[in-house]
């Protein structure tokens, strides 16, 4: 299965995505209240969002501007070993092994394991701050011998 696989938006995509952003960032950066109101091409349907919606819908659009794939999912989606070894760029048995040992939250329903997607998007951050920092350090090892002269 292959549900967590975001193809990046076309050129012609991103153009229009970065365009309907601009306009919409008002909006957002007012923090007021807002009903949207969609009115499509053809004039004959338009649909009223949420007004919550809008900053999100706003992510998105920026997300796409910069060239992004992206994937949405309510707060509290479950993830299969698969999806979440996927959305980590690791093997499944490598998530295994950080189940196992406690790194990533988890529970079965029968036999298969699930993870929330807001532990594993926590982990990955986590992650992402570790080697951060040991970059920054091996930066910084790297000026005081010098090597950057």
């Amino acid at each position: 299965m292959e549900a967590l696989r975001v193809l990046p938006p076309s050129e012609s995509d991103v153009n229009l995505a970065r365009t309907a952003s601009s306009k919409i960032i008002p909006f957002v950066r007012a923090q007021k209240p807002q009903t949207v109101h969609l009115t499509f091409t053809d004039g004959q349907e338009s649909i009223v969002l949420p007004a919550g919606s809008l900053a999100m819908f706003n992510s998105i659009l920026e997300a796409m501007a910069a060239g992004h794939g992206v994937m949405v999912f309510p707060q509290h989606a479950e993830l299969t070993t698969m999806e979440a070894a996927d959305m980590l760029n690791v093997s499944r048995p490598y998530l295994i092994k950080l189940l196992e040992a406690g790194d990533i939250p988890y529970h079965k329903v029968g036999r298969h394991r699930r993870v929330r997607i807001e532990d594993v998007v926590q982990y990955k951050e986590e992650i992402d701050r570790q080697r951060e920092l040991i970059l920054d350090q091996m930066v910084a090892e790297a000026e005081e011998l010098g090597l950057y002269d």
